[in-house]
């Protein structure tokens, strides 16, 4: 490894993108070995007194980026008055830092920063931020500072000699980097082909792959003249030996020379986990070096961290349009202005905070216990059923059997089992022992699926052979559980530990053996992560606590009315098991779960017979293919249909005429569409008579807000943009807001995107109806009529913007699928907002016009009819074969993606498949 050859420190360019010269400056300071060297720094505010900022932020590049990397941050913090200084060095040998022709190592880059802010004479709160290696060197900075002011984080820094100065860490803020590393593991992901003998030189020093493929990592790509900009200091071999030696000094192996160090570094991390020291984990999950390990690491060293994980980004995530806004608020909320948590019992507010009490009580009662509690239809037509009793013996027997495998409360648990009996089982087990259950819909493709898995860290995964294969490929953490029969070649093939059987036997075991169950968790731990549906942007994980978990559950049998004695067929996966914690048999109908659609009238039919069902939960997507197939129904199946008298379906809008259609089916019953989303439900709940009470309006009528729940609207401006003021006045357009008690606790590792979806003002009317933090900014733009019925309208994301207004989506695609021959609807926005121009594109009823197999223009007379119908001076009507929806529900329809596709249709490019 070359030290390079000494070369002096310089400042950048100054017409660098982004990148404001002012901050520019060079500054002397003595290295680890006394010796006086050149560094470049950005600085926002040399000149600041005490009472310019709140504080400053001490920024560390990584390898082979420099402080050009803060830019962004240093905007965004200088944009505010009375904001953050912000300090980004170039550490030495990097960037338009010196080259002093010498190797440093990572304890000497530790103490060389330490040299360097003595000599910036850095006073009052100073948060440590570093990304990469620099992140390590920072947070050895901060331990080190810690240590000399005695552990204690309100003391000053005291110098080896001379009195306290005022300087106090206050905050650490790291983004893809390592808290440790073990010693006898290799290097992390890409880097150990980089330290391959004979490679490293020729990646790093002597040619700029190493550069340019760090450079390429981030998506979308990063301009040409940022990565330009990136590559400025290091344009020869010379300026690149720093490079080189960075990626030699990773502390591979026990007798690596910077061992010592990092295990120091990894020491000072949990000092100041242990000091309390406020912590945000800013994290890329696309990133090739430091993969979803060091992310867990890192919670598992620092459990009171806040963790945010910017879905798209990789290595690179300073780069994040929204890392400088989640840093700054973080800031603003965690360390200037730390508010303490709502510590309001609610416990006493929780009807039944053990989940598994119902299912305890029926089988516990010699009149209900040999009842169905679960009761599974095969295509065949056949049953499995599964009574009270032998499902709260198997519960209790799988609890005992996770407890001997392992399985610890607070651990999480992906549950890959399809809705039955032994999903059921599980779950609740696993709930009973404090374990988190995980629970991601299989609709989310093997791409989403596995995203949602990974980044939620499971330690264990519980799933059918064809999941657990997945699990092996992909690489899914955890150790894993077999769910049905599987061979013992397949169970080694699989890296299986146990069956769901050979644990439940294990736990019976341990149960006549006398061993006690683990204590019940509290009400507020938590209980399950529920990702969403992935139709709006990339599923995200939903976390309930029990205590919320179970008022969800007594909020959905209130609306749905069910309860002990009142069977349900759930065609809806999650909501099959929510039936034990109201006493109520639950169904699952003979069809893929993981495709809604494939449920078919007679499979429906059968299902409510097999247990004389009165209610019944339908995806919306089941009832669109429920009516499509009712022709095939016998005499007998109408007449068991006939029988129910509550249908419900949630998750997504379902037009008036399905659910008038639904109802010849189902004469007795008045079809209900409770509103809500993952994060609450219910929300409203509306009957189709209510429906038809309320009549023609601009959206869709969801009705009113249930028991305990608040609906309020956040008002939209010119530009389409919903504000934080809350009103309830009738006819404001705005995004939907909803407060109550089951709302979720919080989104997993999701800091910033949960602080902007509970950041409310409400008016004085709703101030105190809801706790502050209980409020969900759902993302749907709708109104209030003067009733206190809710209108949804669309997604907030689809308003369209022109220069003259605002137009919500609905109403205009509802009066578009009033004309004949118009089955469903999609309305954008084209072109740019100053000359933006409408447009709908459409599937078409095939009746009444056939032929439709590809994209085409409509003709005069259909496009015509529709512009009447909107409104609306509409520059085109396309139709479609299909409109891309979300497999849950297939009818959200990404407008989003119309919108850009229908654009490049009538710039007459070659814009290829819709859907």
């Amino acid at each position: 490894m070359s030290a390079g050859l000494p070369l002096p420190a310089v400042t950048p360019p100054a017409d660098l993108p982004g990148f404001d010269p002012r901050w520019s400056r060079l500054v002397q300071a003595p290295d680890h070995a006394g010796v006086d060297r050149t560094w470049h720094v950005l600085d926002t505010a040399p000149d600041a007194g005490p009472d310019d900022v709140v504080g400053t932020l001490l920024c560390v590049h990584g390898n082979p980026t420099w402080s050009y990397l803060w830019r962004g941050l240093a905007s965004a913090a200088s944009a505010v008055q009375l904001g953050w200084r912000v300090v980004a060095v170039d550490q030495l040998e990097m960037g338009y830092s010196e080259r002093t022709g010498t190797t440093r190592r990572l304890a000497d880059r530790v103490e060389d920063l330490a040299g360097l802010v003595q000599a910036l004479e850095l006073s009052g709160e100073v948060v440590a931020v570093g990304h990469d290696w620099g992140g390590i060197v920072v947070s050895g900075w901060a331990a080190g500072e810690l240590a000399r002011s005695g552990g204690r984080r309100d003391a000053g820094r005291h110098a080896s000699t001379g009195p306290a100065s005022p300087l106090r860490v206050a905050g650490l803020v790291v983004a893809n980097t390592a808290a440790s590393w073990p010693a006898d593991a290799a290097a992390p992901g890409v880097l150990k082909l980089a330290l391959l003998p004979g490679v490293l030189p020729g990646v790093t020093s002597r040619s700029e792959v190493f550069l340019r493929t760090t450079l390429a990592l981030p998506k979308p790509p990063l301009p040409a003249a940022v990565k330009a900009a990136y590559r400025g200091p290091y344009r020869s071999r010379g300026e690149r030996a720093g490079i080189e030696a960075f990626v030699a000094d990773v502390p591979v192996g026990a007798g690596h020379p910077s061992r010592p160090a990092l295990d120091a570094v990894t020491e000072g991390v949990a000092a100041l986990a242990a000091a309390g020291l406020p912590t945000f984990v800013a994290w890329g999950p696309r990133d090739p070096v430091f993969t979803e390990w060091f992310l867990r690491d890192w919670r598992a060293r620092v459990p009171h961290a806040h963790v945010h994980r910017f879905a798209t980004a990789s290595h690179l995530t300073p780069e994040d349009p929204q890392f400088a806004a989640a840093v700054l608020r973080w800031l603003d909320e965690r360390v200037l202005h730390p508010v303490s948590p709502d510590t309001t019992a609610t416990a006493t507010a929780v009807p039944a905070p053990r989940m598994w009490a119902a299912l305890e009580q029926r089988a516990a009662d010699p009149a209900t216990a040999s009842s169905p509690a679960v009761v599974e239809m095969s295509p065949d037509g056949t049953s499995r059923r599964v009574a009270w009793g032998l499902l709260a013996r198997r519960t209790d027997e799988l609890a005992a059997g996770f407890t001997a495998l392992g399985v610890r409360p607070g651990q999480r648990v992906s549950l890959l089992v399809p809705p039955g009996a032994d999903l059921t089982a599980t779950l609740y087990a696993l709930l009973r022992i404090g374990a988190v259950a995980v629970v991601a819909d299989a609709g989310l493709g093997v791409r989403g699926l596995s995203r949602a898995v990974t980044g939620a860290g499971v330690d264990w995964v519980v799933g059918v052979p064809k999941a657990l294969a997945a699990a092996r490929v992909l690489r899914w953490p955890g150790r894993r559980v077999a769910a049905g029969d599987v061979s013992d070649a397949a169970l080694r093939a699989l890296g299986v530990e146990a069956t769901l059987l050979q644990v439940a036997r294990t736990g019976a075991q341990r149960l006549a053996a006398g061993a006690e169950a683990p204590a019940e968790p509290a009400p507020g731990a938590e209980a399950a992560v529920l990702f969403t549906s992935g139709s709006t942007g990339p599923a995200k994980g939903v976390v309930y606590t029990h205590g919320q978990l179970a008022q969800l559950a007594q909020a959905m049998g209130a609306t749905i009315r069910i309860g002990p004695g009142q069977p349900l067929v759930s065609a809806f996966a999650p909501f099959a098991l929510f039936g034990p914690a109201l006493g109520a048999t639950c169904v699952v109908p003979a069809m893929d779960v993981t495709r809604p659609a494939t449920l078919t009238a007679a499979a429906l039919a059968e299902a409510v017979a097999a247990a004389s069902a009165t209610s019944v939960f339908l995806a919306p997507a089941a009832v669109v293919n429920v009516l499509a197939t009712a022709g095939d129904l016998t005499p007998a199946q109408r007449e068991a249909l006939g029988g129910v008298s509550t249908l419900l379906s949630a998750g997504a809008p379902v037009p008036t005429p399905l659910l008038q259609r639904v109802r010849e089916l189902m004469p007795l019953a008045d079809p209900r569409t409770p509103y809500g989303a993952t994060e609450v439900l219910p929300a409203t709940d509306v009957g189709l008579s209510d429906v038809l009470a309320a009549g023609a309006g601009e959206g869709i009528c969801v009705g009113r807000p249930v028991e305990g729940v608040v609906v309020a609207i956040a008002p939209l401006d010119a530009d389409g943009r919903a504000g934080l003021d809350l009103v309830s006045t009738p006819g404001v357009v705005g995004e939907v807001v909803v407060g109550g008690e089951h709302v979720k606790d919080h989104y997993d590792q999701l800091w910033f995107t949960q602080a902007a979806s509970v950041d409310v003002r409400p008016s004085p009317t709703l101030l105190g109806r809801v706790r502050p933090g209980r409020w969900h900014r759902t993302g749907d733009v709708g109104h209030l009529d003067a009733e206190g019925r809710v209108w949804v309208e669309g997604r907030l994301a689809h308003v369209v913007v022109t220069a003259d207004e605002v137009v919500t989506p609905v109403g205009v695609e509802q009066r578009a699928e009033s004309v004949p021959g118009v089955a469903r609807a999609a309305f954008v926005g084209i072109g740019p907002r100053a000359a933006r121009q409408f447009a709908v594109v459409a599937e078409v009823e095939a009746d009444v016009v056939p032929g439709i197999t590809r994209t085409t223009v409509a003709d005069p007379e259909l496009a015509e009819a529709v512009r009447a119908a909107t409104g609306r001076n509409l520059v085109a009507l396309l139709l479609v074969p299909a409109l891309p929806t979300d497999v849950r529900h297939n009818s959200k329809i990404d407008r989003a993606r119309v919108g850009a596709w229908a654009e490049r249709v009538l710039a007459g490019e070659r814009a290829g498949k819709l859907a």
